[in-house]
């Protein structure tokens, strides 16, 4: 199995919409791709004992999250027969509305994509150590508990 080079998934504020359009356009010399599934992870104003969340402040314990992430990427490449994979991951405050998570799968066929994608989304969510705190309306704050369902 061919290892990949590590690639830095960690950015600093929400992922921008320019981030992820560059990320789309540059695959469209790649013909052997004949399909792509995307993952946006958004910040939700949910409301939490009837106080609104404004934002997600993210953290990590970085050192590990780099290895845990890299292991899934290499898992996810033996796994699935992809073409490429993006993954970004907002660190610091990220606005409700605005993007914290892109997952970006290309592969020969739609499947194969689509699997992927998800595979990863799910790895990340239950394995890397990566925390928010919601940021409420009135200033106060909540630690969000990650689940398969969030």
């Amino acid at each position: 199995m061919k290892e990949h080079k590590k690639k830095e998934v960690f950015i600093e504020g929400p992922v921008s919409p320019e981030k992820i359009a560059t990320s789309i356009a540059g695959h469209s010399t790649q013909t052997g791709i004949g399909a792509h599934s995307i993952f946006l992870g958004q910040v939700r104003a949910d409301i939490i004992d009837n106080k609104e969340v404004t934002a997600i402040e993210y953290t990590c314990y970085k050192e590990m999250a780099d290895e845990i992430l890299f292991s899934i990427r290499e898992e996810t490449f033996s796994k699935f027969q992809l073409s490429c994979m993006h993954i970004y991951h907002s660190l610091g405050l990220v606005k409700a509305g605005e993007i914290s998570l892109f997952v970006f799968t290309s592969s020969r066929h739609r499947k194969m994509a689509i699997d992927a994608c998800a595979f990863v989304v799910e790895e990340i969510k239950n394995k890397v150590p990566v925390w928010g705190k919601e940021i409420l309306s009135d200033n106060s704050h909540s630690w969000k508990q990650n689940t398969s369902t969030n």
